[in-house]
């Protein structure tokens, strides 16, 4: 994604329009204080990041990206999910055109009251952030940009199969979300924005369902002392489903982690599920305040590698989330 944050409500204006939905007014009401909530287990997340990476860079075209997409596709099936790629061809900022695919996994998809999770699942083209200029060419491992959302998404699907919430989860696994423009591409004269999330904008365009009550995308949820604050377009248009999880991460004891403070705006794979297909969907994502990059020291090098993963933030934010789900 284009992450470069935002500090000022002014720079909202890059979004084109609003929505409104009565549905994230809803969101939060009534929570059941008196459910059992299953323990998210990091060290089965931390095995499917080690498993995606081993596949190499999931770039679109690559060998890695089939062989990570049929991974992806088994490891939600063996959860019992339904389980469809959403085929696309996608073109990129310099007129490449690339197949790839959503992959969408249902649970229970005959419940209407429902939960949408999402998070990117290919790797970055090009690691132009990286020290060393040498390197700005090759593509990311994207153990923490990439497989730690997707690994969050399996370890919680593992986890509804032991013990059924009320609510189903559609689990959906965007493709061509980080071959956005490159730093070091100073020609481009189109709108930068709309080179970055790529299948987020192909299935906001055509959903394979809407009705669900919000959602929450997953962006570089395993980084070492990362900490998340609240990202200005979830606010903005999902502002009670931000309330509803912050909330829950104080329940789960992670409320150091899931600082309630405002954070920047960030052009992510949120953004179309907003304003496209109108779905209240918030951003968890880190802000480093301690780092030269905002994302932290290994976004878009060849150091984001699964030895750079800390499991006590996969634990943070993978228990966060099972408390929404199971209290919700």
């Amino acid at each position: 994604m284009k992450k470069i944050f935002l500090l000022t409500i002014a720079a909202a204006a890059i979004v084109l329009g609003s929505c409104k939905n009565n549905k994230a007014a809803e969101a939060g009401s009534g929570a059941k204080d008196t459910v059992q909530v299953p323990d998210f287990s990091a060290d089965s997340a931390m095995a499917s990041i080690r498993r995606q990476c081993a596949f190499g860079p999931r770039t679109l075209g690559s060998e890695a990206h089939e062989q990570c997409a049929q991974y992806i596709e088994q490891a939600f099936k063996a959860q019992g999910c339904e389980v469809i790629r959403q085929e696309a061809e996608f073109t990129l900022y310099n007129g490449h055109k690339y197949k790839g695919c959503n992959i969408i996994a249902s649970y229970k998809p005959e419940l209407t009251e429902r939960i949408l999770l999402c998070s990117h699942w290919d790797s970055r083209p090009w690691a132009d952030a990286d020290p060393n200029p040498a390197n700005h060419h090759t593509p990311v491992p994207a153990a923490n940009d990439g497989a730690s959302g997707i690994a969050m998404m399996i370890e919680i699907a593992r986890l509804l199969q032991e013990q059924t919430p009320s609510i189903g989860i559609d689990f959906v696994c965007f493709d061509a979300e980080d071959a956005g423009l490159p730093e070091w591409e100073t020609s481009f004269s189109g709108e930068e924005q709309y080179t970055w999330c790529l299948g987020s904008q192909y299935w906001a365009a055509h959903p394979h369902r809407t009705d669900f009550r919000f959602g929450i995308l997953l962006d570089m949820v395993g980084g070492r002392e990362a900490k998340f604050y609240q990202e200005l377009f979830s606010q903005r248009y999902a502002g009670s489903v931000v309330t509803l999880v912050w909330a829950a991460a104080k329940d789960a004891g992670y409320g150091s982690i899931f600082v309630d403070e405002d954070g920047g705006g960030i052009t992510d794979d949120h953004l179309p599920i907003n304003t496209v297909a109108r779905i209240p969907t918030i951003d968890i994502i880190p802000y480093y305040t301690n780092s030269e990059h905002s994302f932290g020291p290994h976004w878009h090098t060849l150091s984001d590698t699964p030895e750079n993963i800390d499991p006590n933030t996969l634990k943070a934010v993978g228990q966060t989330l099972v408390q929404v789900i199971y209290t919700y």
